[in-house]
């Protein structure tokens, strides 16, 4: 009985609230479309269409009949009614901000509703005073706005995707009524890539943001998949050196676990992908800031959702490993391997036998020869080289059979497919003089694969693989130290 009496009461507060919310307001009055909805020419499901409303759309209430709202859309210049079922009335008074604050929250719990969201960010930017758009209220509602055109974004990404047609148009149409703009390129197999350009995002950095809010504001503005890959090298160079600036505004010593695992994530592949450039251009370039970072990373506290990214972390981060261990020559007693500077920027990498020149080959590359590794039969060496950011090849040098046999040059890549991220690297040799141990991952025209390696010298075909080294006998006898020590692939 008590339970039946509670019901009642609430029944009855409800009543009187909603009796007070459907007394006639004084009009005009603001209201948002909260969901896709005809607009009609006269209060009846059947009258002339005027328009198709979008959610979140803002409209001028000016009236009301029965069930419907006649309203005015200021950006058409057209009036109407809608069904007031399709309308969400802003809140007025000095509360307006906080129930805006409310609605807000619900909004961004629920996927398919961002047109409504940021109408309701834009309400509470309105309605809100400056002192609260400065603290915590209005670092949440600019958070909310660039989380809900960064979602309206990845959803005109998807390969599907045709954001000129359905719900998906009215939500870009809406976003972009906001003022909210984006960007779009092509991206791998012809896919067009759309990305939001951020401008609430760098709001929340300079707003009373918490620590979450200040990392996710610099993930999202630091996306790599938001990188136009036919930007030029100088242009890739300043957005990496502005991503990098942007990344070290947030303190990761304030953040939960997973947290500063996706802020190291990222600050050490930006780091290697800025090392890189300016190696190319010839302005130094280290990999220690990017391999320093990868170090901080822990793998426990990695979600789920984290792995793709850790693992193009570690790829790009090995792909820079050997940046900045500049060595001009190297000796190996009979054998000397040499840099040497070749046509049009390009470096040239002569591997001399008793003081002769056996074999040479030209790189835009970067050559790492401090990577050099020459078997005990010194008939076959190794070399790291990088043509590309996020990219590294094996050069394998490798002595003909018989005693007059010269030497050749293959090259390894770490994938037969058109370059993305991925690492071809030695990983040590088998005794003997006919195999070594190779280390591979890619990510690459949609696949990624990481694996490890037996390969023959005299075919260079993969006798043995496994994706994880502790399965293969061979590479728990000869690894090589140094790679077991220092290569991010064994993570």
């Amino acid at each position: 009985m008590r339970k039946v009496a509670l019901i009642i009461v609430a029944a009855a507060a409800a009543a009187l609230v909603i009796t007070k919310a459907e007394a006639a307001p004084d009009f005009p009055r603001a209201g948002l479309v909260s969901q896709d909805s005809p607009l009609r020419g006269a209060p009846r499901d059947t009258a002339s269409l005027q328009a198709q409303m979008g959610r979140g759309e803002a409209l001028e209430i000016r009236a009301e009949r029965g069930d419907h709202w006649q309203v005015w859309d200021y950006r058409r210049e057209r009036g109407g009614w809608l069904r007031k079922s399709q309308v969400l009335l802003m809140p007025r008074g000095d509360n307006a901000s906080a129930e805006l604050l409310s609605q807000l929250r619900l909004a961004r719990q629920q996927f398919g509703t961002e047109g409504l969201g940021l109408g309701l960010a834009a309400a509470y930017v309105q309605a809100a005073t400056p002192a609260e758009l400065a603290g915590p209220g209005g670092a949440e509602a600019l958070d909310a706005m660039g989380t809900f055109a960064e979602r309206i974004a990845d959803r005109a990404s998807t390969p599907a995707a045709k954001p000129t047609e359905g719900q998906l148009a009215a939500q870009i149409d809406v976003a972009t009524r906001y003022g909210l703009k984006f960007d779009s390129f092509e991206a791998e197999e012809g896919r067009v890539q759309v990305c939001y350009d951020g401008e609430a995002f760098r709001r929340v950095l300079a707003t009373a943001a918490t620590p979450e809010q200040r990392v996710r504001a610099a993930l999202a503005l630091t996306r790599p998949d938001c990188v136009n890959p036919r930007a030029t090298v100088r242009e890739q160079e300043v957005r990496d050196a502005w991503r990098q600036q942007v990344l070290a505004q947030v303190d990761a010593s304030s953040l939960a676990p997973h947290w500063k695992n996706r802020l190291l994530m990222r600050r050490a592949s930006v780091a290697a992908s800025l090392a890189f450039e300016q190696a190319r251009r010839g302005a130094g370039g280290e990999a220690a800031p990017a391999l320093s970072e990868f170090a901080g990373i822990v793998p426990t506290e990695l979600t789920e959702d984290d792995q793709a990214s850790y693992a193009d972390a570690a790829m790009r981060v090995n792909a820079a490993r050997w940046l900045g261990t500049a060595a001009a020559a190297r000796d190996f007693g009979s054998l000397q391997l040499a840099l040497q500077p070749g046509t049009d920027g390009e470096r040239c990498v002569e591997l001399k036998e008793a003081g002769k020149t056996a074999v040479r080959r030209c790189s835009f590359g970067q050559v790492a020869l401090a990577s050099a590794s020459l078997n005990r039969e010194g008939r076959a060496l190794a070399l790291a080289v990088q043509p590309l950011d996020g990219w590294r090849e094996l050069w394998l040098f490798v002595k003909d059979p018989g005693k007059a046999g010269g030497w050749h040059v293959d090259v390894l890549p770490p994938a037969p497919a058109q370059p993305g991220l991925g690492v071809a690297e030695f990983a040590g040799w088998v005794p003997g003089g006919a195999q070594m141990l190779l280390a591979r991952e890619f990510r690459a025209e949609g696949k990624y694969r990481r694996s490890f390696e037996v390969v023959s010298l005299a075919s260079l075909a993969t006798e043995r693989q496994s994706p994880e080294p502790a399965l293969l006998g061979a590479f728990q006898r000869w690894s090589d130290p140094a790679w077991r020590g220092g290569s991010p692939i064994r993570r």
